[in-house]
C-alpha cells in the first residue's frame, strides 16, 4: 500500500494511553528488556516486547515483478527472504561469486530443490549484464521461449562496489534498490547519481535506509511532521547505541572496520540514522512536493577512543590472536573464544547459529555435531598475520580470532554530530547525533524531540508524548513488527516491490510510484549522504562548515 494508506493503518491500529504528569514522573512502564541482540535488533529478554507480523500479499503470478539480487551475503539474503514471504515479488535470479551464498539464496528462493535453470544463476554481476543484454537481443530477434528477465536489481555487493554496479546496469533500464551507503566516496556517490538520474523517468530507485520504514517510525513522522503534535521542534537529541561486542565483531574485526576498504563508521553504519534525523527535520512533508528545510551548518567531534593498541591490558602481553591469549576466555569480555564459541550467550554453546556465528563460519550449519562446529569455529579463530603479511592480504579479509587492540582497524568507536537549520519559512532549529559503541543495547536508538509545544521521547517501542500546556502524557504504541531493523526492512522491501509493481501491472508513472510508495527522492538519498561526508570533513578538520557553501563547492546546482 501507498505510504499514506500505511499512516492511516497505522494510526488507527495503534495503542494509545493516556496520563496526568502527577509530578514529574515518567508514567511510561519499564521493563527488563535484555538488548544484546544479535543481528542489529532488541533480543527480547524476561519481559518480552510483543512483535506482530504483518501480513502483506505475496500472491505470485505471471506478471509478478521479478528481482535479481546481486550480492547474495547476509544483506541479500534478508531481502530476498522478504521479497519471497511477504510480497508480490519474485527472486528470479542471483549473482554472487562465493558459491555457497549463490546456492543458499538460489536453493532457498529460485530453483528450490533443483538445478538453476538458464538466468537464474550467475558468478558475478559482469556475468549478469552481458546475458542480460545478450538475452534481450535474442528477444529483439524474434526468437522464441527466450526466459523473461528481471524488472529490478537488489544492489547488495560490498560498499566500494556499489558504483561499478549501479553505472553498470544502468542501461539495462532497471528498478533499483542499493544498499546503504550508496558509495565509500562523495565524487563516486555523484557518479552514480549521475548515471541514475536519467532513469527516473521510467523507473524507481530506492535506498537501503531502512529506518524510514518501520511502523515506529512512520507513525513519528506523521505525529512530528504532520500532526506537529508538539509544535515547532527546536531541538533534536538523537542516539545511536552500536554495543560493545557488536561494534568489535563488525567494526574491529569485520568488514568495516578500516575507512580505506570501506569506510567511516558514520557512513557504513550511521548513514541511515543521518538520513532518518534529515527525513524528519529537512525533507518536505510529502516528498516531491515542497521545499525542504535545508541546514546551516554542520560540525562533528569524535575518534577511536578505545580499540586500540594503548588500550590493551598489560596481562595480555604480545599477543595478536585470542586463541593464544594468556588473559584465556574469562579475562577479556572480547575474547573471540568466549564470543564465538562461548559461553557468550550469543556462541555456539549458547545455541546460536545465526549472527554472529554464522559470519565467522558461513556454512555453521552444514556441520553436524556440536564438535565439529567448534573444531571449524576454533580453527577460523585461529588465523592470524604479522608484520610479514602483505598488507593486502591483510585488508582483504576478516580476522575474527584478532586481539581488539591489536587489529588494522581505524574507524571511529564515538562520534558526534551537530546540525543547525536557519529561520526560513520554518523556525530555527538544531540536531544532535551521537555513535557510541560502548553501550548495552544493540542498534535500539532512541530519540528526545523538544518542541515548542511539549517533548517526545521514542526509543523504537513506544512514542511517549508530553504536552506542556495540559501536563497530558501520551504514550502511543505503533506495534514491533517482527524481523530486522524492527520491521525496517520488511517494510522498505515490501514498499520498493509494490513501487515497481504500480509501475509494471497498474499503470502508473515512476515519478508517482516513487513518491507515493518509497517515499524518497533521488535527491533526498544523495543529500543524506553528502551530508555524512561534510560532517567527516568537519570532524578531521576540526571546523564548523556552512552547509549551502559546502555543497555550492562539492556538489553543485545539479542536485537539489
Amino acid at each position: 500500500m501507498a505510504l499514506k494508506e500505511a499512516l492511516t493503518k497505522l494510526a488507527k491500529r495503534s495503542s494509545m494511553i493516556k496520563t496526568k504528569d502527577a509530578g514529574g514522573t515518567n508514567a511510561a512502564a519499564t521493563s527488563g528488556t535484555d538488548t544484546n541482540g544479535t543481528n542489529g535488533t532488541a533480543t527480547n529478554g524476561a519481559e518480552a516486547k510483543k512483535e506482530v507480523e504483518e501480513p502483506i500479499n505475496n500472491e505470485k503470478t505471471e506478471n509478478s515483478p521479478r528481482f535479481v539480487i546481486i550480492g547474495a551475503g547476509a544483506r541479500g539474503y534478508a531481502y530476498a527472504d522478504t521479497i519471497h514471504k511477504l510480497t508480490n515479488g519474485v527472486v528470479s535470479a542471483v549473482a554472487e561469486p562465493l558459491k555457497f551464498s549463490r546456492e543458499n539464496v538460489g536453493k532457498k528462493f529460485i530453483w528450490q530443490d533443483e538445478e538453476p535453470r538458464e538466468g537464474q544463476s550467475f558468478p558475478g554481476w559482469r556475468e549478469y549484464l552481458d546475458y542480460e543484454i545478450a538475452r534481450r537481443k535474442r528477444v529483439a530477434d524474434g526468437e522464441e521461449n527466450v526466459p523473461p528477465g528481471a524488472d529490478g536489481a537488489f544492489v547488495c555487493v560490498q560498499d566500494a562496489m556499489h558504483e561499478a554496479v549501479i553505472v553498470g546496469l544502468a542501461p539495462l533500464n532497471l528498478h533499483i534498490m542499493c544498499e546503504k551507503p550508496l558509495s565509500t566516496t562523495l565524487q563516486s556517490c555523484l557518479k552514480m547519481y549521475e548515471a541514475l538520474k536519467p532513469t527516473m523517468a521510467t523507473n524507481v530507485f530506492s535506498i537501503g535506509h531502512v529506518l524510514r520504514y518501520t511502523q515506529h517510525n512512520m507513525l513519528l513522522r506523521k505525529l512530528i511532521v504532520e500532526d506537529k503534535i508538539i509544535g515547532n521542534i527546536s531541538s533534536v537529541v538523537h542516539t545511536e547505541p552500536v554495543g560493545w561486542w557488536h561494534f568489535a565483531h563488525s567494526f574491529v574485526r569485520g568488514n568495516w572496520r578500516n575507512d580505506q576498504t570501506s569506510g567511516p563508521t558514520l557512513l557504513t553504519k550511521s548513514c541511515h540514522d543521518i538520513d532518518f534525523l534529515l527525513w524528519m527535520m529537512c525533507s518536505p512533508e510529502k516528498a516531491g512536493e515542497g521545499e525542504p528545510h535545508l541546514p546551516s551548518t554542520v560540525s562533528s567531534q569524535g575518534g577511536l577512543h578505545f580499540f586500540k593498541k594503548s588500550r590493551k591490558p598489560a596481562a595480555a602481553g604480545d599477543a595478536t590472536n585470542c586463541m593464544k591469549c594468556p588473559l584465556g576466555d574469562s579475562g577479556c569480555k572480547y575474547s573471540a573464544k568466549y564470543l564465538y564459541v562461548g559461553p557468550h550467550r550469543y556462541s555456539l554453546e549458547g545455541g546460536n547459529l545465526s549472527m554472529p556465528v554464522n559470519i565467522v563460519v558461513h556454512d555453521i550449519e552444514d556441520y553436524r555435531t556440536m564438535e565439529e562446529k567448534k573444531a571449524v569455529m576454533i580453527k577460523t579463530l585461529e588465523a592470524d598475520w604479522d608484520e610479514s603479511t602483505p598488507k593486502d592480504e591483510v585488508a582483504a579479509r576478516q580476522w575474527y580470532g584478532r586481539c581488539v587492540f591489536e587489529a588494522d582497524n581505524n574507524v571511529n568507536d564515538e562520534q558526534f554530530v551537530t546540525i543547525t537549520f536557519p529561520e526560513t519559512n520554518r523556525p530555527a532549529k538544531q540536531i544532535t547525533f551521537h555513535m557510541v559503541a560502548q553501550t548495552k543495547k544493540i542498534c535500539e536508538r532512541f530519540t528526545h524531540y523538544y518542541g515548542d509545544e511539549g517533548e517526545i521521547y521514542a526509543d523504537g517501542y513506544k512514542i511517549t508524548v508530553e504536552n506542556f500546556a495540559t501536563g497530558e502524557k501520551t504514550e502511543y504504541d505503533p506495534k514491533h513488527v517482527a524481523g530486522g531493523h524492527g520491521g525496517g526492512d520488511q517494510g522498505l522491501t515490501g514498499q520498493f516491490v509494490a513501487a515497481c509493481d504500480a509501475v509494471k501491472n497498474k499503470g502508473w508513472a515512476a515519478e508517482k510510484a516513487q513518491n507515493e510508495y518509497i517515499g524518497c527522492t533521488l535527491d533526498e538519498a544523495l543529500r543524506s549522504h553528502a551530508m555524512v561526508f561534510a560532517a567527516e570533513e568537519a570532524r578531521k578538520e576540526q571546523k564548523i562548515l556552512s552547509w549551502p557553501q559546502w555543497w555550492k563547492e562539492n556538489v553543485g546546482e545539479e542536485a537539489k
